[in-house]
């Protein structure tokens, strides 16, 4: 199984990759509004194909990205019946087996923090998804959105410290920067539950608790009762001035092809070294050169009245230079993918197309 965790420093979410390595079926728990290019761009990158979106609840302190996905991939959305959720295509309850192929996880129904609080356990039991039902070292808060502490003790007690010892925790926050637990060590070690604690203790500690409502809870919650889906029903603004595409190293990329359709729209800086230059490149017509070694000195003598792509040999050191020119004021910016490489390729591809392809 292909598996990743990844995290969204705002919200402190960690978003969750499960894939088969054979049929390439991907899901994905838990993923954030703000983050869908990283996550569409680390499905690209892998060759996987999105097929489910599952939450684990409907969040307080951030947007789900659920809707969003299903949008750009057609992938499907499943969280809680009882979370009382539009747009979802399954409806979870308690003991439902899904997935993808080559991957299944059962549903377990743990509330207390929300009604509709789920953990996805993976068929061998070898990992669990406990979203903020159980947290490392702690667990999610009871005090609103149909919280309840006494169902919490039970929903962890009974649904989660009934795994195996060994079982892997990966919770859907973590404000520390711990990434995993155990089943062993949250029932040794968790500060709020688990040990010798009962029912009465652990009650007592949570209903003791003063802290602040999220701050995107207003946001949050009606925008997660619909699976993600902004009340106007709109995508968020993205750039329009390119084909642009985010790699998960978060470089804008625009492919060498739009370039030379696009050459007269954009100022093209090709960022290598003097001694590299060797003679015209297939389907240039002009270039800004500034090796990226004088870039930062330089960065005035770059137009700022279009666009600018980068590019050098293999779109590496290109890349780098999207970081100086954004921190020069330049916000319409992108790496030519591949460099030279990829351009000269692409030209040879692209002459021996039709006039009108």
């Amino acid at each position: 199984m292909i598996f990743r965790q990844s995290y969204d420093d705002t919200s402190s979410t960690y978003t969750y990759l499960l894939a088969d390595e054979s049929s390439r079926e991907a899901l994905l728990i838990d993923p954030v509004f703000e983050q869908y290019h990283r996550d569409l761009a680390m499905l690209r990158e892998l060759g996987l194909t999105l097929k489910l979106v599952a939450d684990t609840h409907a969040h307080a302190d951030h947007i789900t990205a659920a809707w969003l996905l299903q949008q750009k991939t057609g992938c499907k959305i499943a969280i809680s019946a009882n979370a009382g959720a539009e747009n979802m295509d399954i409806a979870l309850h308690h003991g439902d087996v899904f997935g993808v192929e080559g991957v299944s996880l059962e549903a377990r129904s743990t509330p207390g923090h929300t009604n509709g609080c789920m953990s996805f356990v993976l068929a061998d039991q070898s990992k669990v998804f406990t979203g903020d039902a159980l947290l490392i070292r702690g667990c999610g808060r009871s005090d609103f959105q149909q919280g309840d502490a006494a169902r919490l003790y039970h929903s962890i007690n009974e649904q989660l410290f009934s795994l195996p010892d060994d079982c892997a925790v990966y919770p859907a926050h973590d404000y520390n920067g711990r990434t995993q637990s155990t089943i062993a060590e949250e029932n040794e070690f968790n500060a709020r539950v688990g040990g010798q604690a009962n029912e009465n203790d652990f009650v007592h500690y949570m209903n003791a608790m003063q802290l602040p409502h999220p701050k995107k809870i207003a946001e949050a919650l009606p925008n997660n009762l619909r699976c993600g889906k902004p009340e106007s029903g709109e995508f968020p603004p993205e750039p329009d001035w390119a084909d642009l595409r985010i790699s998960y190293a978060g470089v804008p990329e625009v492919e060498p092809v739009w370039v030379m359709q696009n050459q007269p729209s954009v100022t093209i800086l090709d960022v290598r070294e003097t001694d590299e230059l060797d003679g015209a490149m297939k389907e240039l017509d002009n270039a800004v050169f500034i090796p990226l070694s004088e870039l930062r000195e330089r960065v005035n003598e770059v137009p700022s009245d279009k666009p600018v792509v980068t590019l050098c040999r293999s779109g590496k050191r290109s890349a780098m230079a999207i970081n100086i020119l954004k921190e020069n004021g330049h916000s319409e910016v992108a790496n030519i993918y591949g460099g030279i490489l990829r351009w000269n390729a692409s030209a040879t591809t692209h002459s021996l197309l039709p006039a009108d392809e």
